[in-house]
């Protein structure tokens, strides 16, 4: 049983930075550990994601701005956010996946960007 906690959230005004992180109760190692974030009213979309092989892909909107970054002996992964735009506004969700045998979610932190 693994569970993911995220902290990190909170208000910045447009331009700023926060750093995101996500702690999983037990290894990550072998798991592929991704930022996902909802607005009101739209999709959940992926942000970013680190593989296993500590590979990464980014979201267009976030691509430049946004680093994440993963820590498996702490059993860490965290989101650097730089440039904050009001559109980054959003609950930002953590997920672990591994293959199809595990696909896991944190509760969410909320990121607001006033403008």
């Amino acid at each position: 049983q693994v569970q993911l906690v995220e902290f990190g959230g909170g208000l910045v005004q447009a331009g700023g930075s926060l750093r995101l992180s996500c702690t999983a109760s037990g290894s990550i190692r072998m798991n592929h550990m991704s930022w996902y974030r909802q607005a009101p009213g739209k999709e959940r979309e992926l942000v970013a994601r680190i593989m296993s092989s500590h590979s990464t892909n980014y979201g267009d909107s976030v691509k430049g701005r946004f680093t994440i970054s993963r820590d498996n002996g702490k059993a860490t992964v965290y989101l650097q956010m730089h440039s904050l735009e009001p559109e980054d506004t959003a609950v930002y969700y953590c997920n672990m996946k591994r293959g199809t045998i595990l696909d896991v979610w944190g509760q969410g932190t909320q990121v607001t960007v006033a403008s």
